[in-house]
C-alpha cells in the first residue's frame, strides 16, 4: 500500500475529531483515499453552524477555549485548541517575529536595539499568547488591557518605554492621538494584529512614531485558522505563513447569494495542515482579498495577496459592498493623522474623521475622492443603493465609537 498524501492524512486526522466531517464526504459521494483537494467540499459557516458550533463542548484534556468577537452576529462562539494547536500557533508566530526582526536589523547601519516589548490589544489568542512569543524571543514584556482608558495606555507607555509596541491599528490610532509626541516613548519597531492597516496608514503611522514603513509589521489570523500571514514590504504583498495552503474563489461559488467581485477579488479559502480540533479543510474565511498569486521568494514558491479589501456575508445587506480598506487609504491621502468610523444607516454611508490636521475644505475634497476612487461606492449612488455619503469632522476631545474589541468596522 502506497503511503497518504499530506491531504489523505489531514483528512484521515479530521475526521477522526470531526466524524461529521467524514458523513459530510459520503453524502457527496467522495473517497478520501482519490479525490484532489479541490473536490473537497467548502466548510462554509452554515456547515459550521450545523455541525462546529454546537452546544456539546469538547471533552479532550487540557484544551484551550477562545472565542470570536461576535461583531457580526453578537454571539460569541467557542473555537477549540489542542496543545499542539496552540504550539504550532505560537511557535508560527514566534518564528514570524524574529525573522522580520532580523531582516530589519540586518538593514540598519545602526540597529535599534530591542530588549523590551509591549502587548497592547484586545481579548482573545493573539493576546492571551502574547506574552508567551515575547519569552521565546527573549525579550522582557508586559501587556495592558485594552479596555482600560487611553489616559492609562499612554502612562504605560512613558513608564515602560518598551522598544516593541503590539497592538491593534486602532489601538495604535487612539495612543498616537492622545499623546503630545508618539515619538517620545522611543517605540522602534510595532507589530500590528486583527484590524486593516493599508500601506498610506502605516507610513503616516511609522512617520508619527520615528521609525520607517518597514518598521511595521502588519500580521493576519484569525481565532478559526490561527496565524495566516503577514505584509511583506519588499514585496508589497501579505505572504501566506507556512502549513497553510490558500485558494482564491469567485464569490457566487461560494454561494449564489453573492454577487460577483471585482476583477482582481477574490474570496479566501483556506487549508491548514497544523490546525487540528478545528475542521481548516478549505474553510471559507469570507474575506476578500486582491491580487491573489504565487511568487518565488529565497527559492521557494509563496502564496500571497495585495491586501483584504473587505469581507462578504448575507447578513451585511449593502456592508459587503464597501471597502473600509479603500475608505481609510483614501483619507489618508489627505490627513496623515486620521483616525475614522464608517457608519451605514438608512442606506447613507458616513465617515467620521478626528484629526489635527483636518481642514473644512477636505471634507469636501476627500467625499468627492471617495465617490470617484471607490468604484462600489460610486455605482451604488449611481444605482440608488445609497442615498448619499457624507464626511465629518470629530472633535479632538470626541469618543469615537467601539465595536467589541474592534474599532475599525462597519457600524450599521
Amino acid at each position: 500500500m502506497s503511503p497518504l498524501t499530506r491531504i489523505e492524512q489531514h483528512i484521515e486526522r479530521i475526521s477522526q475529531l470531526h466524524p461529521w466531517y467524514t458523513d459530510l464526504l459520503a453524502k457527496q459521494g467522495l473517497d478520501p483515499q482519490t479525490c484532489q483537494l479541490a473536490e473537497l467540499p467548502l466548510i462554509t459557516s452554515d456547515i459550521l453552524e450545523k455541525h462546529y458550533f454546537t452546544n456539546k463542548a469538547r471533552t479532550e484534556a487540557d484544551l484551550s477555549v477562545y472565542r470570536t468577537s461576535g461583531t457580526s452576529t453578537g454571539i460569541r462562539k467557542a473555537i477549540y485548541y489542542s496543545p499542539e494547536d496552540d504550539e504550532c500557533y505560537i511557535e508560527a508566530k514566534t518564528a514570524c517575529f524574529r525573522e522580520w526582526l532580523a531582516a530589519t536589523r540586518t538593514t540598519e547601519q545602526q540597529p535599534a536595539a530591542i530588549h523590551k516589548a509591549l502587548a497592547d490589544m484586545g481579548t482573545g489568542h493573539a493576546a492571551n499568547t502574547a506574552m508567551l512569543i515575547f519569552d521565546r524571543l527573549g525579550l522582557q514584556a508586559d501587556s495592558i488591557s485594552f479596555a482600560l482608558p487611553i489616559e492609562e495606555h499612554i502612562a504605560k507607555l512613558a513608564s515602560t518605554r518598551p522598544e516593541l509596541l503590539y497592538t491593534m491599528p486602532s489601538i495604535l490610532d487612539a495612543i498616537a492621538a492622545h499623546s503630545r509626541n508618539p515619538r517620545d516613548y522611543g517605540i522602534k519597531r510595532i507589530i500590528l494584529v486583527g484590524e486593516i492597516a493599508p500601506p498610506h496608514w502605516q507610513s503616516n503611522m511609522a512617520d508619527r512614531f520615528g521609525i520607517e514603513p518597514h518598521h511595521i509589521l502588519d500580521t493576519y489570523g484569525s481565532i478559526e485558522i490561527g496565524a495566516i500571514a503577514s505584509y511583506s514590504h519588499s514585496h508589497d504583498l501579505y505572504i501566506i505563513a507556512d502549513g497553510i495552503h490558500a485558494e482564491a474563489l469567485p464569490a457566487e461559488q461560494i454561494d449564489e447569494r453573492f454577487e460577483p467581485l471585482q476583477q482582481n477579488e477574490a474570496v479566501l479559502v483556506l487549508t491548514s495542515y497544523v490546525r487540528t480540533l478545528f475542521p481548516a479543510i478549505r474553510y471559507v474565511t469570507y474575506d476578500v482579498v486582491r491580487d491573489f498569486q504565487s511568487i518565488a521568494i529565497d527559492g521557494r514558491e509563496r502564496q500571497g495577496f495585495s491586501c483584504i479589501s473587505k469581507r462578504i456575508g448575507t447578513d451585511l445587506k449593502h456592508g459587503e459592498k464597501i471597502s473600509l480598506y479603500d475608505i481609510e487609504s483614501v483619507v489618508h491621502e489627505f490627513v496623515s493623522d486620521a483616525a475614522l468610523r464608517v457608519s451605514l444607516r438608512h442606506n447613507k454611508l458616513a465617515i467620521h474623521i478626528q484629526s489635527k490636521s483636518l481642514s473644512d475644505e477636505m471634507l469636501v475634497h476627500i467625499q468627492h475622492a471617495i465617490e470617484h476612487k471607490v468604484g462600489e461606492i460610486g455605482q451604488m449612488i449611481q444605482n440608488r443603493m445609497l442615498d448619499s455619503i457624507t464626511v465629518t469632522r470629530a472633535a479632538d476631545d470626541e469618543q469615537l465609537e467601539r465595536g467589541a474589541v474592534k474599532a475599525k468596522k462597519l457600524y450599521f
